[in-house]
């Protein structure tokens, strides 16, 4: 038996293509401030309750206190909304801007968290809220 090692075959180590996995990142195009921060996209979203996501607001839109903190989904309340656990109300308000950098919301990544598979061999579906999943034609 022959054994491939180094160096890795191109078609085993795939390129990662955004596109191909969910939750990808979205523009902002409003912030509703508050106990909790209500986020609306340019397009509808793919976020779930109970993930964490990230911001990253480019100066000339305002609210820099929102810049890089991390914070978990509470609600989705239409397609292209959502409500986070920030406390945002004595923050800067959003500002729109014609810079060519654009504020975004993204997933945080997997937070490791959530029900974990106890029984064994059983598939019993493990949840990981922040996880990304890959939805790749290929």
């Amino acid at each position: 038996m022959t054994v491939i090692s180094y160096p890795i075959p191109p078609y085993q180590n795939v390129p990662i293509n955004a596109q191909y996995f969910q939750p990808s990142q979205f523009f902002i195009s409003a912030i509703t401030l508050g106990q909790t921060t209500t986020v609306t996209t340019t397009v509808d979203n793919n976020y779930t309750i109970g993930q964490l996501i990230r911001f990253i607001i480019p100066q000339s839109f305002g609210i820099r206190q929102l810049n890089e903190q991390e914070g978990y989904v509470l609600s989705i309340p239409n397609p292209n909304q959502v409500v986070v656990a920030i406390d945002s109300s004595f923050y800067d308000p959003f500002v729109s801007s014609s810079a060519t950098t654009q504020p975004q919301i993204l997933a945080a990544g997997d937070i490791n968290s959530g029900f974990q598979n106890s029984q064994g061999r059983f598939n019993n579906g493990t949840y990981v809220p922040g996880a990304f999943i890959n939805i790749s034609p290929a």
